[in-house]
């Protein structure tokens, strides 16, 4: 076994892998840019070297000092991760020229399996299904819209060289296929440094089944069964789940024989993914066709370990050091159902955008991190870090493991209800963490119909109006306003006598005095009254309320004409029970100056005091203005001054964190003026062109 390894990469993965050889024995070597001089993964590991600037190229793609770092440190091996240099049969190969072990397949097999198009024509030889279309060398526009004709819209168009949903597109008509063509290519050149593409039937409502294989130096094989990855965005995976549901054991043997025969036939050494694509009806036919190998270990790796029971990275470091897979075939077995659910700073509601800014609230609930649980979460970040647009989105992966699919889906909803996430009001940052509870909460994920589909087909579930009851919201801001911090005094309702909980005896005086609570008691008086104003997120209008202290201590709301009974319960810091008119909730309920942050078990959202001294005189800014959303870069102009243009026509394109962004008009125009050129840097907010409004 190796007793020092350099790991190349960043973030969650980083993590991972260091935990597990912290576990081994195994010191660790990170490296980062100067974006990442204080991550997680450099605290992580015992040893760090700085590679340079915050962009990738400069950084984590610069196999030259990667290599340099491993032999300065005496690293043994080089862990890659997944991204970055992962699947770059050069890095591998130049490991080996080194003497350094490259913890993973040889570049031989990452090259025969790195271009989808040679994957497939090779899988074509090996008689393992595929999708009908073209996957030649030939790249002309023209000469790929026939094929496209030939095979029949919808197509899809998909990066050679790619992976992650970057330089993929579905293109259902020919008007349609030369625009997405020219995206594609963009995007797979920027991303994977090469812009040739394939084109396949899109089949329809088609399900993603991967198996999970292994290999070691002594030409054994074996697989650990398949996950299902078909809840997708963006052609990005969302949740993940093994065993996939309605797998029959026979359709389990022969997918599981082809991923080991796939993986045979280059000699392949270590973890990869060969992934399937089945149709609707894959449980009566069973047929399945070749999508792609990963040669690497997936994000969504977790769920096999959760079901198999084996650390699949101390898998790779035993064969990367020459041992033999540690059991055969017939010794792995399926035990439970677990889920992962990939947690992005991406914003839902404006077409998955993803998102930067500051953690400055992440609360988690209680799990084990890198290691198999009941609830288990990886991340490589933490609170106060920042998500920046240098690096992918993803801020942790949330898995859960039951007995059954139904205690996994209750035990994902339950710790995604305690998954707390904000900037407390700093305004860039957003999460899909409320999102992926809708998901898993809809008919078509709990009753396990699933498909690529999923969440474009319950979009009027997914998307629809929050649950906002005025009441509840003006609730918690009151809560927050009485409570601001000293929450050792119990219950805010002194006539229900709240208890003290753990307060020392000064504490509990305290709290029989009455000049040291802020309920709005007054000498002699009736009541004392205190007005609310809020803004809302999402809501254009504020809501406004009074709160009303009664005399004997008690608490109620009014808001427009009606009444309601009110007890607030400090629990900690930020933890109370809040009672209406005889409902309980509980709510957890954050403040940072005016912003005031609230999540329950259905009710999650943000609050704004407002000043009314100090109110805005209304009206939109951007109102003939067209505005980046997050820092990138302009890749095309779409159009040019004193051009008309329809509402919802793309106007430019940008490029940020890896992804093309569309960016189109708010409204019917003219193009007044032009403010960027194509190769722009932009920060969040820039204004891109104006438009004037149609005579």
């Amino acid at each position: 076994m190796f007793n020092k390894i350099l790991i190349a990469n960043r973030g969650e993965i980083a993590c991972r892998v260091a935990a597990t050889a912290r576990r081994l024995g195994i010191r660790t070597v990170a490296v980062y840019s100067d974006a990442d001089a204080n991550a997680a993964h450099v605290q992580a590991c015992d040893e760090a070297v700085r590679l340079g600037p915050a962009a990738a190229r400069d950084s984590y793609l610069r196999a030259d000092l990667i290599l340099a770092a491993a032999q300065a440190t005496g690293a043994q091996a080089v862990h890659p991760g997944y991204g970055f240099l992962s699947e770059n049969e050069d890095f591998a190969q130049a490991c080996a020229d080194a003497g350094i072990a490259f913890i993973g397949p040889p570049a031989s097999a990452i090259a025969a399996m790195g271009s989808k198009s040679a994957a497939k024509q090779l899988m074509e030889q090996a008689d393992v299904p595929l999708v009908p279309g073209y996957h030649g060398d030939q790249q002309d526009s023209a000469f790929l819209r026939e094929q496209a004709t030939r095979i029949g819209y919808p197509v899809l168009i998909k990066a050679s060289a790619g992976g992650g949903g970057k330089g993929m597109r579905v293109v259902r008509s020919e008007a349609d296929f030369d625009a997405a063509l020219a995206s594609c290519q963009r995007e797979a050149a920027a991303s994977f440094g090469s812009a040739q593409v394939l084109v396949e039937r899109y089949l329809q409502r088609p399900r993603h089944i991967e198996i999970q294989v292994f290999g070691d130096t002594q030409g054994h094989y074996v697989h650990l069964f398949e996950r299902d990855c078909s809840v997708q965005r963006r052609h990005q995976k969302v949740l993940e789940e093994a065993p996939a549901p309605g797998m029959k054991p026979e359709h389990r043997a022969a997918m599981g024989a082809a991923a080991i025969a796939a993986a045979r036939s280059v000699g392949y050494v270590g973890a990869g993914t060969v992934e399937f694509i089945v149709e609707h009806d894959f449980a009566e036919t069973g047929r399945f066709y070749f999508m792609e190998m990963n040669t690497r270990l997936q994000v969504e790796h977790p769920v096999t370990e959760a079901i198999t029971g084996h650390d699949l990275v101390e898998w790779q470091l035993r064969v990367a050091a020459g041992e033999p897979l540690p059991v055969t075939q017939d010794q792995l077995g399926i035990h439970g159902h677990a889920i992962e659910a990939r947690i992005c700073a991406e914003n839902p509601d404006q077409q998955f955008l993803p998102a930067i800014g500051h953690l400055n609230l992440l609360r988690t609930p209680s799990a084990s991190a890198f290691t198999r649980a009941d609830v288990r979460i990886d991340s490589g970040v933490r609170e106060g870090d920042e998500i920046t647009p240098h690096y992918d989105s993803m801020i942790a992966k949330l898995i859960v493991w039951a007995p059954d699919r139904a205690q996994a889906l209750a035990r994902l909803d339950t710790a995604l209800a305690h998954l707390h996430i904000s900037d407390l009001g700093e305004g860039g940052l957003h999460t899909n963490v409320d999102f992926l509870r809708r998901v898993a909460a809809t008919e078509s994920f709990s009753k396990a119909e699933l498909d690529t589909g999923l969440i474009e087909r319950e979009q009027a579930t997914l998307f629809a109006p929050r649950d906002s009851s005025p009441a509840w919201l003006a609730a918690a801001a009151a809560a927050r306003l009485l409570h601001p911090g000293d929450t050792s005094r119990g219950d805010s309702d002194r006539s229900g006598q709240g208890s003290a909980h753990n307060a020392s005896p000064a504490a509990n005086l305290a709290f029989a005095s009455p000049w040291s609570q802020s309920d709005g008691w007054r000498l002699q008086a009736g009541q004392g009254r205190r007005w609310l104003d809020l803004a809302v997120q999402g809501q254009s209008e504020p809501l406004h309320a009074v709160l009303a202290h009664h005399r004997d201590g008690s608490l109620a709301l009014e808001i427009a004409d009606e009444r309601h009974t009110l007890r607030i319960q400090p629990l900690s810091h930020d933890q109370f029970d809040i009672t209406i008119n005889g409902e309980r909730r509980r709510l957890s309920i954050h403040q940072h100056g005016a912003t005031i942050e609230v999540f329950g078990d259905t009710l999650h959202t943000r609050l704004s005091l407002i000043d009314p001294f100090s109110r805005s005189t209304g009206g939109d800014s951007h109102v003939g203005q067209l505005v980046t959303q997050m820092p990138g870069r302009v890749l095309a102009l779409l159009v040019s001054a004193g051009q008309q243009v329809s509402k919802g026509q793309p106007l430019v394109v940008t490029e940020a964190m890896k992804m093309e962004h569309t960016l189109s008009a708010p409204r019917d125009g003219t193009v007044a003026e032009l403010l960027c050129q194509v190769g722009d840097q932009v920060a969040e907010g820039t204004e891109l062109l104006r438009l004037d409004a149609s005579a």
